[in-house]
């Protein structure tokens, strides 16, 4: 199987210097500050000459969280709130003592990295201790804003808000008005008390700033934000908002010109509307008619020989809006691989490419298939209850889509490849102790209408799911408690049920399992679970994490689900040090392991790593990480068949970033990993950023990669004298990869408004099967090459991709059988232009082009010339599409 890249998430930034206000003993109490009512009116131009900008009390006394941590910043920071029955509006003066030398900036899309001065201003409206809004701004008036308050944070939130910057010779100036119908927060009071945080950095001297201190080996966020008081909201924001949009797409895609379903210049066209109605200023309901789910970023290119699916992740509005809303928890790890999160939602699912055949017999020919469900309408009700109960809940519905199918008498047929399905999910969240303990519980159903016997033979007719989760912090937010649960059914046909128990998520018909394939089965059910406890806050951190999924859990209706019948354990120690030295500014180790076991008893996973970070003074960042990994059992390499041995590997990687704010940025990494068979794997990958002026930026980042493995799984082939694999020959062969990648992006942003957007991403691979062969026997790491240790391997004459194997040469009575030739060299160029306009607030215009091309041979091996050449010449569909909206709001 070809190597999988370890994921590797290190939760804590290190920080720079020690506050030196720890001597402190006893605790500062949060700052301060009011908001006052307006009495005139505010004209935004960011230029703050009115009244209330010279009168209201601000919030000011900065202190540096870098690169002198616990001083008072170097730059004043003057910021103030006023507001009025519509909105609240935000006043803040950034003062530079070199004035507008002082000021860098850069004009960037709407949530891009900004990479400039910027002001952030976060609320926590509900005051919970646990949600926050974001806005940030910088001087030339770029926003980004997320959305935290069910949880995590959710940058695709784009809310309607308006702000005007101005530099002059004091530094530069913001002014916000962020509309009360675009936030949400507890019902009208007399008096309203949010927790409130401001962030600055000042690029020029690297220096971010806060208003609420804490400490950069402390927790942080919500809980130790300070207050804004005095808001006195009387009367309820604005109702309802509607955004109707129009979609025109012309399609040029190659294809087969006797098809008769083929039209090679396709136009098409839709129309519809999402709607958001404010039920209480803190609950929300989204709703969709005949919606666009369309995306504007092409997925990249992957090349994937394994039994797993390739997960892509979610990139549609309607649904990375409010996320948050609807998660149990999440995976944490200082340093951790292979291992998956118990998730319960992945949007993806709904709206998927049909699932069934649409080549039910031997006379079909031709098939003029749909490539996405088509979601007839969808609602999200997401929010929070005065009591502390946050709500999410979402369903849609997706059509029955049917192919039509020409036959080679040239009669037509129809058949169901996705039939009428409900997509249902809601979680509600609880919080306790002020924040410091949040319990969820959350349910997803997946229900279908299958009406034909193709379908109640290949689908399941319900998938539901159930979990409950709670995170708990204590010791003054120094240790953290994470667990959660969660079960599973699936309902439907025996034929369905063993489709899904043979599917490479389970392999219940692997002979030697104690958990045997059951035919007769109607229903699936299982239970999966994590928990985590760690120490969160100080300079030496601890974790002790548990995850587990019994045999029958599967979600993999509602979610990305991979693989169940697993216990699996990690630790880890975390030292990091904060006070700079002559040698750097910030240094941390991570030192750990994980095992893992099937619900067998079988070592599947076991490894030892060790992690370093590094910032140097000149804010150069180094990390780099090691793993052993011992041999170990492996339930899949088979596929389906008895359990076999892995070999265990050494891995060592290395990654060097430069300065991110110099105009030129450099990125490289390289990672080379050998098991204990003598075959390796070599990457590098080098990105490279330039920013020849404020507003243009390019990136270009080639890849380079080689992998050989001894064990990539070929064929299983039935032969009732391999009694020792009980009736069957597992081939696999020798696996030669090379990667030849180009990431390249060039953004030009004309105004904040106005961005145009390029991504390219040519890729050549190649994969050269040799040496098939076979493991000597269940539960061993020794292979048997065919025509060296065992059997024979013919090659006919002129017919180079076969190979005829005799597992038992000629005088064994196993029958000979044929191996294809699977060696390959691909080749893709993907890419896109997007030209986004946003010409009044809220209503944006896109001008797309997608181009996406591919061709392979069977050569094995890379050719540049030839092969970058092709990219050129092969087939490749192009896609134009113009889409607008507009913005209303009630």
């Amino acid at each position: 199987m070809p190597r999988t890249p370890p994921i590797c998430l290190v939760l804590l930034a290190v920080a720079p210097p020690a506050s030196l206000i720890a001597q402190n003993i006893h605790p500062t109490p949060p700052p301060e500050v009011r908001a006052v009512p307006l009495h005139e009116a505010v004209h935004l131009d960011g230029k703050l000459d009115e009244v209330v900008w010279h009168t209201a009390p601000a919030a000011t006394g900065l202190r540096q969280a870098q690169p002198h941590e616990g001083e008072v910043a170097t730059q004043r920071t003057e910021v103030r709130f006023a507001f009025d029955g519509a909105a609240l509006y935000v006043g803040a003066r950034m003062f530079d003592d070199s004035g507008a030398r002082g000021v860098r900036t850069r004009l960037v899309r709407r949530d891009a990295d900004m990479n400039s001065d910027y002001l952030e201003v976060i609320f926590d409206t509900y005051h919970d201790h646990i949600g926050r809004l974001f806005f940030q701004v910088n001087p030339s008036g770029v926003k980004m804003d997320a959305n935290g308050l069910g949880g995590g944070s959710d940058n695709s939130w784009d809310p309607v808000w308006e702000v005007k910057t101005a530099i002059d010779s004091l530094g530069w100036t913001a002014e916000m008005r962020i509309p009360f119908s675009q936030l949400r927060f507890s019902s009208t009071t007399a008096e309203q008390t949010w927790g409130l945080q401001i962030w600055r950095q000042e690029n020029r001297l690297n220096e971010l700033s806060q208003w609420a201190f804490w400490k950069l080996n402390e927790t942080g966020g919500p809980s130790k934000f300070g207050h804004l008081h005095g808001l006195v909201i009387t009367t309820a924001p604005e109702r309802a908002e509607l955004l109707p949009y129009v979609v025109g797409r012309s399609s040029n895609v190659p294809g087969n010109t006797a098809n008769p379903f083929y039209d090679p210049h396709a136009l098409d066209g839709r129309v519809g509307m999402d709607a958001r109605v404010l039920l209480t200023s803190n609950l929300t309901l989204n709703a969709t008619v005949n919606p666009d789910f369309g995306q504007v970023e092409v997925d990249p290119a992957v090349v994937n020989l394994t039994d797993f699916e390739t997960f892509l992740s979610e990139r549609r509005p309607f649904f990375v809006e409010g996320a948050g809303y609807f998660g149990l928890g999440g995976l944490n790890c200082f340093f951790c691989s292979n291992v998956s999160s118990l998730a319960m939602l992945s949007t993806r699912r709904i709206g998927r490419a049909p699932q069934l055949s649409a080549y039910r017999d031997t006379l079909d020919q031709y098939v003029d298939r749909p490539q996405n469900t088509t979601i007839l309408g969808a609602a999200k009700l997401t929010g929070r209850t005065p009591s502390g109960w946050s709500i999410g809940a979402l369903d849609a519905v997706t059509r029955r889509e049917r192919a039509l199918v020409q036959r080679l008498d040239s009669t037509r047929v129809g058949y169901t490849v996705e039939p009428l399905t409900n997509y249902f999910v809601s979680r509600v969240a609880k919080d306790l102790a002020g924040g410091a303990t949040q319990i969820k519980v959350m349910g997803t159903s997946v229900y279908r209408s299958l009406g034909d016997s193709f379908a109640v033979s290949n689908l399941t007719r319900s998938a539901d799911a159930l979990g409950v989760g709670t995170e708990i912090w204590w010791g003054k937010h120094t240790y953290h408690l994470m667990a959660q649960a969660a079960g599973t059914e699936l309902i439907g046909d025996t034929a369905a049920i063993h489709k899904v128990q043979v599917s490479p998520r389970h392999y219940f018909q692997r002979p030697d399992r104690s958990h045997p394939l059951d035919p007769t089965r109607t229903s699936l059910t299982g239970l999966g679970a994590y928990t985590r406890v760690a120490r969160e806050e100080g300079s030496l951190l601890w974790e002790l994490s548990g995850n587990v999924r019994t045999p029958g859990f599967d979600n993999n209706d509602m979610t990305f689900f991979s693989r169940g019948d697993y216990i699996w354990m990690s630790g880890n120690i975390l030292r990091q040090w904060t006070t700079p030295t002559k040698g750097y500014r910030q240094l941390l180790f991570i030192l750990g392991g994980q095992q893992q076991y099937n619900f067998d008893g079988d070592l599947t996973d076991r490894e030892v790593h060790w992690y370093g970070q590094i910032t140097t003074l000149n804010y150069w960042g180094v990390s780099t990480f090691w793993i052993h990994r011992a041999n170990v059992f492996d339930d899949r390499l088979t596929r389906g068949g008895p359990v076999v041995r892995s070999a265990g590997s050494e891995d060592w990687f290395v990654n060097v970033n430069t300065d991110s704010r110099k105009k030129v940025v450099l990125g490289s990494n390289g990672d080379i990993s050998c098991d204990r068979e003598g075959y390796c794997y070599r990457s590098f990958n080098l990105q490279v950023q330039l920013r020849p002026a404020s507003n243009i930026q390019l990136t270009v980042g080639p890849s380079l990669s080689h992998q050989e493995t001894g064990a990539q799984y070929v064929q299983t082939v039935p032969d009732t004298f391999a009694k020792s694999f009980y009736g069957n020959h597992y081939v696999f062969a020798q696996l030669i990869q090379n990667a030849i990648v180009m990431q390249t992006r060039f953004n030009v942003t004309l105004s904040p408004v106005l961005t145009l957007e390029l991504y390219l991403q040519p890729l050549i691979a190649s994969g050269a099967y040799s040496q098939y062969r076979e493991f000597a026997g269940p539960r061993q790491l020794r292979k048997l090459v065919y025509g060296v240790d065992v059997g024979t391997d013919s090659v006919p004459a002129g017919s180079p991709q076969q190979h005829w194997i005799d597992p038992d040469g000629p005088t064994g009575p196993a029958p000979k059988f044929l191996i294809n030739d699977p060696s390959f060299t691909f080749r893709s160029l993907r890419g896109n232009a997007v030209l986004r306009w946003e010409y009044r607030p809220g209503s944006t215009l896109f001008v797309v082009w997608t181009r996406n091309g591919s061709s392979d041979v069977t050569r094995g091996q890379i050719d540049f010339g030839t092969d970058a050449g092709a990219l050129l010449r092969g087939p490749s569909a192009n896609v134009f599409l113009v889409k607008m909206n507009y913005w209303l709001g009630f």
